[in-house]
């Protein structure tokens, strides 16, 4: 599958990998901010923004995406980050392609499913895919007409702020979503899942720096998960992100802009 992608600035090359619902674009304040120092490479994964649509939704064909996206522009080696979902494609990659890698951050997700939150996060999915797919917003005109048809199923602010990224104005003037609700429907098990199922056992890589990103207020990487993650990278380094929720690269992209800092020179 060939990915839509965004491209900044000049140096080392770096990709950054969005988590669900979002896009290439929820990465630019920071992209900006890295630009004098990295080449970053921001692409859609699969089904979501501009890449292609699939019926397959998997860490497996998410990881070989950025595969044959690295492949396509050179990229021998490279920076690889990825928030959320888009951490544990960055994660599947990295175990599986060491070799390529010269440093990994991931924001503020664990390799493994967050059994605490599974249900409600779960549910909250639900909600939001049910109503894309069940909401007809064809014949609305306006996007704030979209976002109160939305209020119902989607309480949080921040949450609807993203999912009104996805809104995309047909030809005729209507509105229709960018992503592909029906896949993500189909696969949010598998997406929910951790990505060490089918790894050969006492899988680990060392040989470039680890980080990941916690934000304060979030409870998506647990301290009880720290050992389990260190026999993956056991030279992770867990750093938390002060006044950060789960989109800490839109709650503190300041401490988030020095952390990549901080790998490139690690």
């Amino acid at each position: 599958m060939r990915l839509f992608y965004r491209k900044y600035g000049t140096g080392a090359p770096l990709i950054i990998l969005h988590g669900l619902f979002g896009s290439s674009d929820n990465w630019i304040t920071v992209a900006r901010s890295l630009s004098g120092r990295f080449t970053i490479y921001l692409p859609d994964q699969r089904n979501h923004g501009q890449s292609p649509h699939s019926a397959v939704h998997d860490y497996g064909s998410m990881k070989d995406d950025i595969a044959r996206f690295a492949d396509e522009l050179g990229l021998e080696k490279f920076f690889l980050a990825g928030h959320s979902m888009g951490g544990r494609t960055a994660m599947k990659y990295a175990l599986n392609f060491p070799e390529r890698i010269n440093g990994l951050l991931v924001a503020d997700i664990s390799p493994f499913r967050n059994m605490e939150s599974y249900h409600e996060d779960r549910e909250k999915h639900l909600g939001i895919l049910n109503f894309m797919l069940s909401a007809d917003i064809s014949g609305i005109s306006s996007r704030s007409a979209v976002e109160s048809l939305m209020k119902p199923a989607v309480s949080q602010q921040k949450t609807r702020d993203l999912l009104m990224k996805n809104l995309k104005r047909q030809h005729d003037n209507s509105f229709s979503w960018k992503l592909n609700p029906e896949a993500l429907l189909q696969n949010l098990e598998k997406i929910m899942d951790g990505i060490v199922d089918d790894l050969p056992e006492k899988t680990s890589v060392t040989g470039f720096p680890v980080f990941f990103l916690r934000g304060e207020r979030s409870w998506f990487i647990r301290e009880s998960d720290f050992s389990n993650i260190m026999k993956l990278f056991p030279g992770a380094e867990f750093i938390t992100i002060p006044g950060a929720g789960h989109w800490l690269h839109h709650d503190n992209p300041r401490a988030v802009t020095e952390c990549f800092f901080r790998l490139l020179d690690g």
